[in-house]
């Protein structure tokens, strides 16, 4: 590739965010040395309106659709996203170029620092919990009916601060993989047992998108791509497809891959839908056996999650 070449890359403005995807960039660097990338950064309409709990605001890209409109015209190459961000029906001409490897997914408790010894299940009765996220306030409602739902917006350290300032919350529920890649793990509580507390679909994973006819920034992201991550979300992302949820329905899974023999793999997913205020629940599980042709691997990629490591198809250990 020329030493000439440039590529732009689409992100929203909020610290994590551009974490990621100087994380992705870093990646490409190494892999081309004399590639430059310069980031682009844009306000979505999910970082503008903060005071609407996001289900209310009824837009299916709340966090997507200003960086898509940037790549559709030329202004950006690619976009890096978190994938829970992105909706399963992409725009016309776009594709996901690449999945890295995966974060952890579960959620995290963060509890105020004069309670940090509590579970959600010790709380006093009437505790606040901050949380956004519908997903989150039906299984609260669910399995923790002693405790208060509040609504709680704003990027990770608008929630901490006000967590630890405005004295209105006991605590907040956060994605772990968020917390781990802003280098904030110490703030986590107690992860939350995924098998118990359902994670969002895609939750942890970084996904890039592309046009889908630029097979030079395709092949560029080739060696980003990790399979096992790709097959955990594709059945997360279809689960959710099919059920025609987003950030509007109450809809959680957990995922896992198991080695059956050389370049077979088995694929489980645990879904689940809720009713808005947890009392009714719909939960199923589903297997199935996938053949690998290849060894893909996300390139010295440190966003590992030990549970879905099959070194036979690609993942260290």
């Amino acid at each position: 590739m020329s030493e000439e070449q440039k590529f732009y890359v689409g992100s929203r403005k909020s610290e994590l965010a551009l974490i990621q995807t100087r994380h992705v960039i870093s990646l490409l660097t190494k892999l081309y040395p004399d590639i430059k990338f310069e980031i682009v950064t844009m306000t979505t309409m999910g970082d503008r309106i903060i005071d609407i709990p996001l289900p209310k605001i009824g837009e299916k890209s709340l966090f997507t659709k200003e960086l898509e409109t940037a790549l559709a015209d030329g202004t950006v190459d690619f976009i890096v996203h978190s994938l829970k961000d992105l909706p399963t029906s992409l725009p016309s001409g776009m594709v996901i170029g690449a999945v890295l490897t995966r974060e952890d997914p579960r959620d995290a408790l963060v509890l105020h620092k004069d309670i940090e010894k509590h579970t959600l299940t010790t709380l006093p009765k009437g505790s606040v919990i901050g949380t956004s996220s519908l997903r989150r306030t039906a299984q609260l409602a669910k399995k923790y009916p002693h405790l208060k739902i509040e609504n709680i917006r704003g990027n990770l350290n608008t929630r901490l601060k006000k967590l630890d300032d405005l004295g209105q919350y006991q605590a907040i529920i956060l994605a772990s993989a968020g917390l781990i890649r802003i280098g904030w793990k110490d703030r986590i509580s107690k992860q939350l047992d995924a098998t118990e507390f359902l994670y969002a679909v895609g939750q942890g994973a970084i996904a890039v998108e592309c046009r889908a006819k630029d097979e030079k920034v395709i092949k560029l992201l080739e060696p980003l791509y990790d399979l096992p991550t790709a097959l955990r979300v594709i059945a997360e992302r279809s689960f959710l497809k099919t059920l025609g949820g987003g950030c509007s329905a109450p809809v959680a899974v957990t995922s896992d891959l198991k080695l059956m023999k050389e370049k077979e793999v088995e694929v489980s997913l645990r879904g689940a839908v809720w009713s808005l205020n947890g009392k009714e629940e719909i939960i199923d599980e589903e297997k199935v056996v996938l053949q690998v042709l290849n060894n893909i691997k996300c390139a010295e990629c440190p966003y590992v999650n030990g549970s879905s490591e099959i070194k036979d198809i690609g993942t260290e250990k």
